[in-house]
């Protein structure tokens, strides 16, 4: 099993991240915001939004974006052929990063059971 995070599995154009929230199924909580969207793949998509209101230093932003990316790609594996975005709501620094951590993973397991039920 690779655990690459390559181009097919991002998110770059605009059209891909509006037709994600165009859709609005999504589910949030204090630190996250997650959009998902069917997108007819075999592997998962990540879009990331991590906007100056958030953190308003770039190294705070990139931080934050690097977290979730090393997420995703340890779990791209049983999240299917979706595409997500996830939207930042609250800075988090090293301290308390396994703490949103594990915000997001719950989101994520949560938004795939839904997917699930829905889809029985």
């Amino acid at each position: 099993m690779a655990y690459h995070f390559r181009r097919a599995h991002r998110l770059l154009k605009t059209d891909d991240f509006s037709s994600v929230f165009s859709l609005r199924q999504s589910r949030g909580n204090a630190f996250f915001q997650v959009h998902i969207r069917p997108n007819g793949l075999s592997h998962a998509r990540l879009g990331l939004v991590v906007g100056k209101k958030v953190a308003k230093r770039a190294n705070r932003r990139n931080y934050i974006k690097r977290s979730v990316r090393e997420w995703f790609r340890l779990h791209q594996h049983g999240l299917g052929g979706n595409d997500y975005v996830v939207r930042a709501r609250q800075p988090f620094v090293r301290e308390n990063r396994v703490e949103a951590i594990t915000a997001l993973a719950a989101l994520f397991a949560k938004l795939t059971r839904c997917r699930a039920s829905s889809s029985s």
